[in-house]
């Protein structure tokens, strides 16, 4: 038995079980591998790995499924299931997800062959099914609510921790009550009884704040278009196998890749987020304001480059100089664990209204970003409301009291 002290949910004991997964060298990875990905350039504090976060999910993983009568070889696939779920997570964790996704094919919670072909002495040692855990992370397994659900336990520990080392007061969960308002049948899997909605709106609540404030914040968004583009640049370079060793590595792994890259472009850039001289915004925009539908899906990599390369050649100037942001709208919550009322399994919909006005705000979250360098924003403002076709802002009259 291990313990390790941890900030957010204070003494984590990990079994002799589970010892050789948490000494796995793909467990160890994540100590250097930054839970919020440029976030630090915004929040000083931001500095915290996805190693701690898994132990914190491995622990509340175990918590829920004592707290659901789990046996012990199932509680045990819970937690490993919570220690090993972000294994499959590129350098700067979500920074790097449009690498994953579209050069490498695969995304973040797709770990199986990680688990068969890396892991399978580790999970043997430890009991483990690699199928049943890869199931567990990517939502097929009957138990995959706990940790690939609407109320998972990796929800509660993230926005615990972000919220901790941000600053921000916006990440308030309380996972004692979501976990011990937990329980689960054979009809309708994981469901929620009554006294957990307030506690299951206020995780609601806080991933609605956070999005903005921290996991969307245009700071962090211009300095992962500038990563993406650098290792855009390298891989054109080096050969799309690029992408694939660039996935696999940790942040300083990644960083020195660039640092030493054939490249002139993702040198640039890449010193560029070092030293904090980071692009600006030349138009950042919501739904009101561009043709909406078009973007529903995001764009990719490659389709941002086709784009911001329209917009230099608008506005005469370097195609490496525009940076095109246009992320997928934000899917709407919609809570498939049911709730308990009155004997019966309702959706949390029809309990509460709160919902609604939470996915009405997290639509107009959204933004469009075009960003520049320093001093050629108003030129590239100008060529991308050519090329994208951008409405000017209504002006409201100014009200008189």
């Amino acid at each position: 038995m291990k313990t390790i002290k941890d900030p957010v949910h204070g003494h984590v004991r990990v079994s002799d079980d589970l010892l050789p997964l948490l000494d796995a060298p793909h467990v160890q990875r994540l100590r250097y591998v930054r839970q919020l990905g440029f976030s630090h350039l915004v929040y000083p504090g931001a500095n915290h790995s996805r190693f701690e976060h898994s132990v914190g999910t491995m622990y509340l993983a175990g918590t829920m499924a004592r707290e659901l009568g789990f046996d012990d070889a199932e509680c045990r696939l819970a937690e490993a299931a919570g220690l090993l779920h972000d294994i499959g997570h590129g350098p700067f964790s979500h920074a790097t997800e449009p690498l994953l996704n579209e050069f490498c094919g695969r995304g973040h919670d797709d770990i199986a062959h990680l688990l068969i072909e890396d892991l399978g002495p580790s999970l043997s040692k430890a009991g483990v099914d690699p199928d049943e855990i890869a199931a567990m992370v990517d939502g097929s397994h009957r138990y995959a609510g706990i940790i690939h659900g609407d109320l998972d336990v990796d929800r509660m520990d993230y926005l615990m921790r972000d919220a901790h080392y941000t600053g921000v007061p916006y990440g308030t969960v309380d996972p004692d009550r979501l976990i011990h308002s937990s329980a689960i049948n054979e009809e309708y899997g994981l469901y929620l009884r009554e006294n957990g909605i307030h506690s299951a709106e206020s995780l609601l609540l806080a991933r609605t704040l956070m999005r903005p404030s921290v996991y969307y914040h245009h700071v962090s968004r211009i300095a992962e278009s500038m990563i993406v583009m650098a290792s855009f640049a390298h891989a054109t370079a080096m050969g799309e196998e690029a992408y694939h060793e660039l996935v696999r590595m940790d942040d300083f792994a990644f960083i020195a890749a660039l640092l030493s890259s054939p490249s002139k472009e993702a040198v640039s850039l890449t010193r560029g987020i070092l030293g904090r001289r980071l692009y600006k915004r030349a138009v950042y925009v919501g739904q009101d304001q561009v043709n909406a539908e078009g973007y529903r899906e995001g764009v990719s990599v490659i389709r941002s480059r086709e784009i911001a390369g329209a917009i230099a050649a608008e506005a005469g100037i370097d195609e490496i100089t525009v940076l095109v942001d246009i992320p997928a709208f934000p899917s709407e919550m919609r809570m498939g664990v049911r709730v308990e009322n009155h004997y019966d399994l309702k959706s949390l919909e029809e309990l509460s209204p709160l919902l609604t006005a939470l996915n009405k705000a997290r639509k107009g979250q959204w933004r469009l970003g075009i960003y520049t360098v320093p001093g050629q924003q108003e030129v590239v403002a100008d060529a991308a409301g050519r090329v994208l076709s951008i409405k000017k802002p209504t002006k409201q009259d100014k009200l008189i009291l």
